[in-house]
Protein backbone atom coordinates (compact mmCIF):
# COMPACT_ATOMS: atom_id res chain seq x y z
CA UNK A 1 0.00 0.00 0.00
CA UNK A 2 1.06 3.71 -0.50
CA UNK A 3 1.09 5.67 3.05
CA UNK A 4 1.42 9.41 2.83
CA UNK A 5 3.05 10.43 6.28
CA UNK A 6 2.20 13.95 7.03
CA UNK A 7 3.37 16.19 10.32
CA UNK A 8 5.45 18.59 11.46
CA UNK A 9 8.37 20.00 9.56
CA UNK A 10 11.47 21.52 10.94
CA UNK A 11 14.98 20.29 12.37
CA UNK A 12 14.83 16.80 13.76
CA UNK A 13 16.74 17.89 17.10
CA UNK A 14 14.15 20.56 18.15
CA UNK A 15 10.63 20.70 19.67
CA UNK A 16 7.84 19.77 18.42
CA UNK A 17 10.10 17.57 16.04
CA UNK A 18 12.13 16.13 18.40
CA UNK A 19 9.04 14.96 20.70
CA UNK A 20 7.81 12.98 17.98
CA UNK A 21 11.37 11.51 16.54
CA UNK A 22 11.06 7.87 17.91
CA UNK A 23 7.44 7.20 17.22
CA UNK A 24 7.88 8.51 13.48
CA UNK A 25 10.96 6.76 13.37
CA UNK A 26 9.31 3.54 14.45
CA UNK A 27 6.50 3.98 11.97
CA UNK A 28 8.49 4.08 9.32
CA UNK A 29 10.39 0.95 10.07
CA UNK A 30 6.82 -1.00 10.15
CA UNK A 31 5.77 0.83 7.31
CA UNK A 32 8.85 -0.74 5.89
CA UNK A 33 8.81 -4.25 7.24
CA UNK A 34 4.99 -4.52 6.14
CA UNK A 35 6.20 -3.90 2.54
CA UNK A 36 3.94 -0.57 2.36
CA UNK A 37 5.72 2.25 0.60
CA UNK A 38 6.33 5.18 1.98
CA UNK A 39 5.29 8.82 0.12
CA UNK A 40 6.20 12.25 2.15
CA UNK A 41 6.30 15.65 1.03
CA UNK A 42 10.40 14.76 0.78
CA UNK A 43 11.84 17.28 2.60
CA UNK A 44 12.59 17.47 7.03
CA UNK A 45 10.95 16.50 10.50
CA UNK A 46 8.92 13.43 10.48
CA UNK A 47 8.81 13.47 6.72
CA UNK A 48 12.76 13.05 7.12
CA UNK A 49 12.68 10.41 10.57
CA UNK A 50 9.82 7.59 8.74
CA UNK A 51 11.99 8.34 5.36
CA UNK A 52 15.11 7.95 7.04
CA UNK A 53 13.64 4.31 9.03
CA UNK A 54 11.57 3.07 6.15
CA UNK A 55 14.65 2.89 3.72
CA UNK A 56 17.06 1.95 6.58
CA UNK A 57 14.41 -1.33 7.00
CA UNK A 58 14.16 -1.84 3.38
CA UNK A 59 11.41 0.42 1.65
CA UNK A 60 11.51 2.14 -1.14
CA UNK A 61 10.22 6.41 0.16
CA UNK A 62 8.91 8.73 -2.41
CA UNK A 63 8.84 12.08 -2.18
CA UNK A 64 6.62 14.64 -3.45
CA UNK A 65 8.46 18.11 -3.65
CA UNK A 66 7.46 21.96 -3.89
CA UNK A 67 9.25 23.50 -6.36
CA UNK A 68 11.87 22.56 -9.20
CA UNK A 69 14.32 20.58 -9.29
CA UNK A 70 17.60 21.86 -7.02
CA UNK A 71 15.08 24.07 -5.22
CA UNK A 72 14.96 23.96 -1.74
CA UNK A 73 15.74 20.89 0.74
CA UNK A 74 15.32 17.50 -0.03
CA UNK A 75 16.02 14.75 2.66
CA UNK A 76 18.32 12.21 1.88
CA UNK A 77 16.70 8.90 2.40
CA UNK A 78 13.81 9.95 -0.53
CA UNK A 79 14.41 7.47 -3.77
CA UNK A 80 11.99 8.91 -5.81
CA UNK A 81 12.12 12.37 -6.02
CA UNK A 82 8.65 14.42 -7.49
CA UNK A 83 9.27 17.83 -8.48
CA UNK A 84 5.94 19.59 -8.59
CA UNK A 85 7.24 23.28 -9.61
CA UNK A 86 4.22 23.92 -6.93
CA UNK A 87 3.89 25.57 -3.11
CA UNK A 88 3.63 23.81 -0.47
CA UNK A 89 -0.11 23.82 -0.78
CA UNK A 90 -0.71 22.39 -4.05
CA UNK A 91 1.86 19.72 -3.88
CA UNK A 92 -0.35 18.70 -1.25
CA UNK A 93 -2.57 17.43 -3.78
CA UNK A 94 -0.58 15.01 -5.26
CA UNK A 95 1.25 13.45 -2.20
CA UNK A 96 -2.28 13.15 -1.13
CA UNK A 97 -4.18 11.69 -4.08
CA UNK A 98 -0.87 9.58 -5.01
CA UNK A 99 -1.54 7.51 -1.37
CA UNK A 100 -4.13 5.01 -0.11
CA UNK A 101 -4.01 5.98 3.22
CA UNK A 102 -2.42 8.82 4.94
CA UNK A 103 -1.50 8.82 8.57
CA UNK A 104 -0.65 12.24 10.64
CA UNK A 105 2.12 12.66 13.14
CA UNK A 106 1.81 15.90 14.81
CA UNK A 107 1.61 18.96 12.62
CA UNK A 108 1.04 22.81 11.73
CA UNK A 109 -1.19 23.92 9.22
CA UNK A 110 0.74 22.27 6.15
CA UNK A 111 -0.63 18.71 7.92
CA UNK A 112 -4.01 20.20 9.07
CA UNK A 113 -4.51 21.37 4.98
CA UNK A 114 -3.45 17.93 4.54
CA UNK A 115 -5.63 16.08 6.64
CA UNK A 116 -8.74 17.60 5.64
CA UNK A 117 -8.00 16.63 1.42
CA UNK A 118 -7.28 13.11 2.87
CA UNK A 119 -10.85 13.45 4.15
CA UNK A 120 -12.22 15.11 1.43
CA UNK A 121 -10.60 12.67 -1.18
CA UNK A 122 -12.22 9.80 0.83
CA UNK A 123 -8.82 8.44 1.76
CA UNK A 124 -8.00 6.01 4.54
CA UNK A 125 -7.21 8.88 7.43
CA UNK A 126 -5.05 7.83 10.92
CA UNK A 127 -4.85 9.99 13.76
CA UNK A 128 -1.48 8.90 15.48
CA UNK A 129 -2.46 10.03 18.94
CA UNK A 130 -0.26 11.90 21.61
CA UNK A 131 1.49 13.69 19.13
CA UNK A 132 0.31 16.91 19.14
CA UNK A 133 -0.27 19.70 16.81
CA UNK A 134 -3.43 19.54 14.12
CA UNK A 135 -3.01 15.50 14.79
CA UNK A 136 -4.45 15.55 18.19
CA UNK A 137 -6.25 19.01 17.54
CA UNK A 138 -8.61 17.31 15.06
CA UNK A 139 -9.32 14.25 16.67
CA UNK A 140 -11.16 16.55 19.57
CA UNK A 141 -13.68 17.78 17.32
CA UNK A 142 -14.49 14.75 15.67
CA UNK A 143 -18.48 14.06 15.30
CA UNK A 144 -19.24 10.92 16.11
CA UNK A 145 -15.21 10.46 16.79
CA UNK A 146 -14.95 9.89 13.68
CA UNK A 147 -15.89 12.43 10.97
CA UNK A 148 -14.78 16.16 10.15
CA UNK A 149 -18.37 16.74 9.02
CA UNK A 150 -22.27 15.98 8.62
CA UNK A 151 -21.06 13.87 5.47
CA UNK A 152 -19.52 11.29 6.59
CA UNK A 153 -17.52 11.04 3.79
CA UNK A 154 -15.19 8.36 5.55
CA UNK A 155 -14.10 7.53 8.74
CA UNK A 156 -11.26 8.71 10.64
CA UNK A 157 -9.14 6.08 12.99
CA UNK A 158 -7.95 6.99 15.77
CA UNK A 159 -4.46 5.17 16.35
CA UNK A 160 -2.21 5.36 19.98
CA UNK A 161 0.83 3.19 19.10
CA UNK A 162 2.14 2.51 15.76
CA UNK A 163 0.90 -0.98 16.68
CA UNK A 164 -2.44 -0.05 15.66
CA UNK A 165 -1.61 2.14 12.81
CA UNK A 166 -0.25 -1.03 11.00
CA UNK A 167 -3.28 -2.86 12.11
CA UNK A 168 -5.40 -0.34 10.99
CA UNK A 169 -3.52 -0.50 7.64
CA UNK A 170 -4.24 -3.96 7.51
CA UNK A 171 -7.66 -4.07 7.85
Amino acid sequence: MRVAIVGYSGRVDKPPVSKVAEVSRELGRKLAENGHMVITGGRDGVMELVSEAAKSAGGVVIGVLPGREGEGYVNPYVDVPIYTSMDFQMRSHILIHSAEAVVSIGGEIGTAIEILLAYASGKKLVLLRGTGGWTDRFADVLIDGKYLDNRKTVEISQAYSVGEVIEILRG
